[in-house]
């Protein structure tokens, strides 16, 4: 987890400025060089188990910086190979205080606080890890004690596992007092011919007998429990969802404060005090915190699964245990902790300690959290068991039509892909291209010019075989001929109305002529001719707007298709691709509960949150982190991991309600508004 990353990396990054091994240690050159320590440079080369040692260390560090956690096996497994546990403090025990004894101490409590720093990561991410999913199976009973509906359905999800509960319960009261009944009888002495003589009742009797010992067994297990009587069944269920959610409400709250008291008062270390102090008294110090620190592990880890008690009465025993444990840590002559006493008791936290925390933990969720997959969903499954017969039979029945629909089905979508993706992609990309082949038009390509010089050669045959009502005269000349010709583009058939007004005056002589019929036919032609202008300057406009068209055309085939897309992604997508709206909604959630439990939390007289709702507080903030990190851009993740910090780091509530604040006003563009 990120946050538990960020503070194992600053941890593991302050104990090698205590020893000074990092550039810009705060310890002062000249003074380190009178000091007998880890910078001091030994006379003689360092023995072979300080380089180990160091290797170890190296190893430890590595990970810490990296941000990963090594497992408790591999942790236990390297201080067994230091030789801590088995060499129990040579140099103190043998009174040496030569320059290589002291430095292979020193080097044992840098290997022993680089452990420590692992395993505090590796209790943060478990208390971590065990909170959020309390948190999910407490929301569950919420949502089934929040409707009557959802209880019948609960009551009915139970419904056999508590049959089966009950006739257990029968049974084993049923036989409790059949083997009391026989112990009874063989103490008031019933000797074998008895018994053969009761051999001999009757079978019907027999079973009378046995049908009332069942009968009186399920009386008294009755009369234990009266709730059965007075209440419904969905009553029942109603009550036993509110204890377990209660039983879960605790665990957390305890694992909560078990976290707030990890974070608040485990690897505490007095940057200030340490800052004007020589590296002795600096290790002196360190040597301490991490006694302490180890001591509050294991006391956290003991009781951390007890529920029975208040909060107040927990982090009484953490305490009081931690000091015990503490106080086992210094040896007879020295208040100074033992380096292998420590390295033990971490051992201790890491390969029984934890593993009883966790059993525990598991156990009392498993006991009061939301029922099993099986549970839950044996009624559809039965339902899907029933009903499968069917299903196969009306398969099998319709194989053929099955069959067809489907390939129907692909049939369609290729059609619809090719004709409403793929021809109108290529229709607009030759639209772009000036196409000469363009579909867009309401007309043939020559159909107007194919019209027009058959109308001026009506025309102008027309004016050669009637010059005189044409011209006005009895010979045509080219030059009339070519104007009339030029005319007729424009739209002038003078001739034609001049021969078709004299053919009215006499219409009979006109018809019988053919001049009359004649000259309406050619005006005919005429009208042809303006109607494919008109629709030619149409057809021109279309033409203008092809582009358009084509995007029309296209719009249809690509919205249903990203549709689609986006649909089967929401359908098949993993919880991962959860869509931003979803996760904004999300992170307006986790703000909602911060800010609650910044209001609503108890604190001290120094303004600070107590240890439960500062341990919720740091889940909260891990949740934030997780998803707000998905949602804002690169350039705003730093400055709000800044702010995160300074919610989180801090212990006055004042100051973390501003930093919340801070934060959702800052990064409101992309959290959510306010």
């Amino acid at each position: 987890m990120a946050i538990v990353a960020d503070k194992v990396r600053r941890l593991d990054v302050h104990i090698d400025r205590i020893v000074g091994l990092e550039p810009g240690s705060i310890a002062d050159a000249e003074h380190d060089q009178q000091e007998t320590g880890l910078l001091t440079a030994v006379s003689e080369p360092p023995s072979p188990r300080a380089d180990e040692l160091l290797r170890i260390a190296r190893t430890l560090s590595t990970a810490s910086r990296s941000g990963t956690f090594l497992a408790p096996s591999r942790i236990k497994q390297m201080l067994e190979d230091s030789g801590l546990t088995t060499e129990t403090g040579l140099a103190e025990q043998q009174g040496e205080v030569g320059v290589e004894s002291q430095y292979e101490n020193d080097i044992e409590w840098l290997l022993v606080a680089k452990a420590t720093v692992q395993t505090y990561g590796i209790l943060m991410n478990t208390f971590f890890d065990q909170i959020m999913p309390l948190s999910d199976d407490i929301w569950y009973w919420d949502d089934v004690l929040s409707s009557y509906p959802k209880s019948c359905l609960y009551a009915t999800q139970i419904a056999p596992a508590r049959a089966w509960s009950r006739a257990k319960e029968v049974y084993d009261v049923a036989g409790e007092r059949i083997k009391s009944i026989h112990l009874q009888q063989q103490a008031e002495g019933v000797e074998a011919a008895e018994s053969s003589e009761s051999l001999s009742k009757g079978v019907s009797q027999k079973w009378s007998q046995f049908y009332c010992i069942v009968r009186q067994s399920m009386a008294e297990t009755s009369v234990s429990n009266l709730r059965r009587k007075i209440l419904s069944p969905v009553d029942l269920c109603r009550a036993e969802a509110r204890r377990k959610r209660a039983e879960l409400q605790k665990l957390r709250e305890t694992i909560a404060a078990g976290l707030g008291i990890l974070v608040d008062e485990g690897l505490a270390f007095d940057q200030s005090a340490e800052e004007d102090k020589g590296l002795d008294s600096r290790l002196m110090v360190a040597d301490s915190t991490l006694a302490d620190s180890i001591a509050l592990m294991h006391a956290i880890l003991t009781n951390s699964a007890e529920t029975n008690e208040p909060l107040s009465v927990f982090e009484d025993c953490v305490f009081t245990d931690a000091r015990d444990v503490r106080g086992a840590f210094t040896t007879t002559d020295s208040s100074k902790p033992n380096a292998s006493s420590v390295a033990e008791r971490l051992i201790q936290i890491l390969d029984h300690s934890l593993l009883q925390h966790n059993t525990a933990v598991a156990k009392h969720a498993s006991e009061n959290g939301r029922p099993s997959r099986v549970v839950r969903y044996w009624l559809p499954a039965l339902a899907l068991l029933v009903s499968s017969p069917t299903i196969l039979y009306v398969l099998v029945k319709r194989r053929d039509s099955i069959i067809d629909w489907i390939q129907n089905l692909g049939v369609t979508v290729r059609d619809f892909w090719f004709n409403w993706v793929i021809d109108p992609i290529r229709k607009v990309i030759g639209t772009i291209r000036h196409d000469a082949n363009s579909e867009i038009a309401i007309m043939s390509r020559d159909s107007l010019k194919a019209d027009r010089e058959s109308l001026e050669r009506m025309v102008v045959e027309f004016t050669l075989d009637n010059p005189s009502v044409a011209v006005g005269s009895p010979n045509v000349t080219d030059l009339q001929i070519a104007d009339i010709r030029a005319k007729v583009r424009e739209g002038d058939v003078t001739p034609i109305l001049k021969a078709y007004e004299k053919g009215l005056r006499r219409p009979f002589v006109g018809a019988v002529s053919g001049d009359l019929v004649r000259s309406l036919l050619i005006q005919v032609q005429k009208t042809k001719v303006d109607l494919e202008v008109a629709i030619s300057g149409i057809d021109s406009l279309l033409k203008s707007q092809e582009l358009l068209f084509g995007f029309v055309g296209l719009a249809p085939g690509v919205v249903v298709s990203i549709g689609i897309v986006q649909y089967l992604r929401t359908v098949f997508g993993s919880r991962k691709g959860l869509r931003r709206g979803e996760k904004v909604r999300r992170v307006v959630r986790v703000l909602r509960k911060m800010d609650r439990i910044l209001a609503a939390g108890a604190t001290n007289p120094k303004g600070e949150l107590n240890y439960k709702d500062r341990g919720l507080l740091l889940c909260e903030a891990h949740v934030l982190r997780e998803l707000a990190t998905e949602v804002l851009p690169g350039d705003v993740k730093r400055e709000f991991l800044e702010d995160l910090e300074d919610l989180t780091s801090v212990k006055n509530v004042v100051l973390q309600e501003k930093a919340l604040q801070r934060i959702r006003w800052a990064y409101a563009e992309w959290l959510g508004k306010k």
